[in-house]
C-alpha cells in the first residue's frame, strides 16, 4: 500500500475500532470509494480492517449489495418465492387456484424481503465476516456472555401430507443469495449432525453452547424440512441448543406436519419439552398451509410400483432386474451412520431388494435410512405385511423410511401379498 494511502486507512482503522456508531466514506490513493459501516466493539472489525487492503473487491461488492437491496425494494424487478411462483403459475409448471398455498407463499415472501433488508444486521454475507469470527466470539463471550437475536423472526410451516411443504421451501431456499450463509436440511439428519458435534465436544463444559456457535457460525438462516420430535434424547437437548442458536442470531424456517403445540406429543418426560414450544413460537411466526389439495395424487405418485397377490415375486424380481439393467446383483455391506453397517441382500446400479423383514422389523431408526439412501436410489420391497396393533412397531419404521425417502426422492417397488 502506498504511503499516501496508508494515513486515510490507519485513521479509518481507528475510527472502526472505537467505541461510537458511525458511517464512514472514504477513499484510497485512487480515489476509490469505499462505504463501512461502524458497529463499535464487535466480532467484524478484524473483518472490515482487511477491506483496505483489496479496495477494488470491496467497491464491487457494495454494487452488488446495493443492486440487492434495489431488488429487494423493487428498484430493479422484484425477487423471491412469490415471484418465482407466480412464474411457474404462468408457464403452467404449477396448478394455479390454491388460494392457501399461495398464503403461504407470501408469508415466504415476506420473510425474503425482511432478510435482505437486515441482511447486514442478521450477518447474512458470508464473505463479509472474518474467518476468525467465531473463534473471537467464543473467546469474547469467556468474559462477557450476551445474547444477538435477529431483527428478523424465522417462519414455522405446518399442514398435512401432500399440501406442498417441500415444494414451498424448494421455491424459498432457492431464491436466496448464493453469498448468505444458509443450509438447507433434513431434520433427522441436522440432528444426527448435532449428535456427532456433541460427541466431539465432551470434556467441554458446555458442549450444546460449542455445537451451537459452530453451527450458527456456518449457517445464520437454517432451514429444517420435516421438523418431527420422535426421540427422547432430541427431546431433551432441543430446548437449551435452540436458545444458544437463536442468541447467536439464527433464524429459523421448517416445515412439521405438526402444529407445535403437537410436537412430541405422548413423547416420555414430555414437561421438559415444553419450554421449546415457548422457545419456537417465541422467535418463529407459526402458519398453518390448510390446503385441502393432496399434491401426490396428482403427480408422479400414480405412477409408482405396488404389486399385491400371491404369487406376484416373479414380477417383482423382474421390475428389479429390469432397474439394475445389464448389472449383476450381488450381497452388498453398507456404512450407514457411526461405523454401523448394513447388509443388504442384493443390490445393484443404485438399486437393492430386500424382504420386509430385513428392514422394517429390525431395530432400524432414521440414521439406518439415511445412510441406505444415500447409497441407493430405489428400493425393492417384497413381503410387505397387514399392519395393525401385531405389527405397530414395524409399521411405524415402514412410515418412517417412507417419509425419509420422500424427501430424497427415493423411489421404492413394494409387494404385498394381500389386498387388505
Amino acid at each position: 500500500m502506498r504511503a499516501a494511502a496508508f494515513v486515510p486507512a490507519a485513521r479509518q482503522i481507528r475510527l472502526i475500532l472505537g467505541p461510537q456508531r458511525s458511517r464512514i466514506l472514504s477513499r484510497d490513493g485512487r480515489g476509490m470509494g469505499i462505504s463501512v459501516e461502524k458497529v463499535g466493539y464487535d466480532y467484524w472489525s478484524s473483518a472490515r480492517i482487511g477491506k483496505f487492503a483489496f479496495p477494488f473487491f470491496e467497491f464491487s461488492k457494495a454494487l452488488s449489495v446495493d443492486a440487492a437491496a434495489q431488488v429487494s425494494n423493487g428498484g430493479v424487478n422484484k425477487a423471491g418465492a412469490l415471484v418465482e411462483y407466480e412464474r411457474r403459475i404462468g408457464a403452467g409448471e404449477l396448478l394455479d387456484g390454491d388460494v392457501r398455498q399461495v398464503r403461504t407463499i407470501k408469508e415466504l415472501q415476506r420473510l425474503y424481503d425482511e432478510l435482505f433488508e437486515n441482511s447486514v444486521r442478521c450477518g447474512l454475507d458470508r464473505y463479509a465476516t472474518s474467518e476468525k469470527s467465531g473463534r473471537s466470539r467464543w473467546l469474547w463471550s469467556r468474559f462477557m456472555p450476551q445474547l444477538s437475536y435477529s431483527p428478523v423472526k424465522g417462519l414455522y410451516l405446518y399442514g398435512g401430507v401432500g399440501t406442498g411443504k417441500t415444494m414451498l421451501m424448494d421455491l424459498f431456499y432457492e431464491q436466496l443469495p448464493c453469498s448468505w450463509r444458509k443450509k438447507r436440511i433434513h431434520f433427522h439428519d441436522f440432528m444426527l449432525n448435532v449428535h456427532s458435534r456433541l460427541r466431539k465436544h465432551q470434556g467441554v463444559s458446555d458442549p450444546l453452547e460449542a455445537v451451537a456457535l459452530e453451527i450458527s457460525d456456518e449457517s445464520i438462516l437454517l432451514c429444517l424440512d420435516e421438523f418431527m420430535v420422535t426421540d427422547v434424547a432430541d427431546a431433551l437437548i432441543l430446548n437449551r441448543l435452540f436458545r444458544h442458536l437463536f442468541g447467536n442470531g439464527v433464524v429459523l424456517v421448517s416445515t412439521s406436519n405438526r402444529a407445535p403445540d403437537n410436537l412430541y406429543e405422548g413423547g416420555l418426560q414430555r414437561d421438559l419439552f415444553l419450554p421449546f414450544i415457548a422457545t419456537l413460537k417465541e422467535r418463529c411466526v407459526v402458519h398453518e398451509i390448510g390446503s385441502a389439495v393432496d399434491y401426490r395424487k396428482l403427480t408422479s405418485a400414480e405412477q409408482g410400483f405396488y404389486f399385491i397377490g400371491k404369487d406376484l415375486p416373479g414380477l417383482l424380481e423382474a421390475k428389479f432386474q429390469l432397474l439394475i439393467g445389464k448389472s449383476k446383483a450381488h450381497p452388498q455391506e453398507v456404512e450407514v451412520v457411526m461405523g454401523r453397517t448394513l447388509k443388504i441382500p442384493l443390490g445393484a446400479n443404485g438399486c437393492a431388494y430386500f424382504h420386509f423383514e430385513e428392514r422394517c422389523d429390525k431395530p432400524l431408526g432414521a440414521a439406518d435410512y439415511f445412510g441406505l439412501f444415500k447409497r441407493f436410489h430405489t428400493l425393492a420391497l417384497e413381503g410387505v405385511p397387514i399392519f395393525g396393533l401385531h405389527n405397530k412397531t414395524a409399521a411405524y419404521r415402514s412410515c418412517m423410511k417412507t417419509r425419509r425417502g420422500y424427501f430424497v426422492r427415493q423411489r421404492e417397488v413394494l409387494l404385498s401379498s394381500s389386498k387388505e
